[in-house]
């Protein structure tokens, strides 16, 4: 069987045989500034959306800008940002605006837009995420442009993304992507923070090392979002857990999508090999959860079977971390704390930490009932 083509290149983007179909994300700055909406900016990017739909991509808009348009309309301080209640308020008033205007710009090319207003909980449950990627699925297939933003006028500190970098990679998992563009306002990622002497944009990235971490600011650059360099490391792992690419670009700049493709000016996070391409979707979803509710540290022998493939046996097991119930997704890693999986535990914590360091035939004695064989199945397991 032929080796699918794979995007390898700023270019890629572009091309609807490479990249057919592609998730944008537009930050706040790029959409408010202190006078209210860009609005020639954003007509100038609808135009490239447009354009990318004309060449056969299907394109999905995730767009931040309800915060900061709604807290300029009520007047709040801080750019809304103020109190929980500020944001949730500002959010409820700054939507209208956002989804309008993009309603209205989408509309001038003949291309329908859609609102789909997401929470954390929509996409680390698996039956909302599957009705989310229906309801994309189905958007799509009709012609529309899909607008997303994080619902934040019902999202909590606890219960949220806290950024759309981390919603428009996991927009990507549940759409089936190929590609997904941060649009930001600086050009892609240094080797250190670009004000200062030296800096160099890194214009590929095979895998986010601790150095490449190392390298991220937290600090959103304009003061407007909730994102920094750090938030777009993460959804590149995200989206590299699912095969995704992922490319960071300035979109400050006039024609901000042909700058970054045309003259490659950005950073491309290429995804892993095959194994992370032709993961199930059931693995793609678990991989990407956010929220896990436990840990459960392993010796290095169980680390040493999870990658050979193997399930997750009590034996290997030794410290349980944090209160879940039985089918909660938790952290699997060794002894030095680095993450080896997320799965889906087929025991509650109680249970495991009775289990832990145990064989499999002795479970029965100790719990009293039947035992399952493993405490997280290799069905149920994703390595990251």
């Amino acid at each position: 069987m032929p080796v699918q083509p794979r995007i390898a290149a700023l270019a890629d983007l572009a091309n609807a045989g490479l990249c057919p179909r592609l998730v944008i994300k537009v930050g706040s700055s790029l959409l408010v500034d202190s006078q209210g909406a860009r609005r020639q900016w954003l007509a100038e990017l609808v135009s490239e959306i447009a354009e990318a739909r004309a060449r056969g991509q299907d394109v999905i808009v995730v767009s931040s800008g309800a915060i900061a348009l709604g807290a300029r309309t009520l007047g709040l301080d801080k750019g809304g940002r103020g109190s929980l209640a500020d944001a949730q308020a500002a959010a409820a008033v700054g939507q209208i605006a956002l989804s309008g205007l993009w309603a209205e710009l989408l509309g001038a090319h003949g291309l329908t837009a859609a609102q789909l207003l997401l929470t954390l909980e929509d996409l680390e449950d698996r039956r909302r995420y599957l009705n989310a990627t229906a309801t994309l699925t189905r958007l799509l297939d009709a012609g529309a442009v899909p607008v997303i933003n994080e619902n934040d006028s019902v999202a909590t500190q606890e219960i949220r993304f806290g950024d759309n970098d981390r919603l428009a990679a996991r927009v990507a998992q549940a759409a089936r992507a190929d590609a997904v563009l941060l649009l930001s306002d600086v050009d892609g990622l240094y080797d250190r923070h670009p004000s200062q002497e030296g800096a160099t944009l890194l214009p590929v990235i095979k895998g986010i090392t601790d150095t490449i971490r190392a390298m991220a600011s937290p600090v959103s650059g304009s003061g407007m979002g909730s994102g920094g360099m750090i938030s777009k490391l993460q959804a590149a792992d995200i989206a590299n857990m699912a095969g995704i690419a992922m490319a960071i670009g300035n979109g400050t700049k006039d024609d901000p999508v042909a700058r970054i493709v045309r003259q490659g000016i950005g950073t491309l996070f290429l995804p892993g090999g095959a194994r992370a391409k032709g993961r199930a979707a059931r693995k793609v979803w678990l991989g990407g959860r956010l929220r896990l509710k436990g840990a459960l540290v392993v010796d290095s022998g169980a680390a040493k079977a999870l990658g050979q493939g193997a399930s997750l046996l009590a034996a290997g097991i030794t410290q349980v971390v944090g209160d879940f119930a039985r089918g909660d997704a938790v952290t699997i890693r060794d002894a030095a704390g680095v993450v080896l999986a997320h799965g889906l535990a087929e025991y509650d914590a109680g249970e495991c930490r009775a289990l832990l360091g145990h064989h499999s035939s002795e479970h029965a004695a100790i719990l009293g009932y039947a035992p399952r064989s493993a405490i997280v199945h290799r069905d149920q397991l994703v390595q990251v």
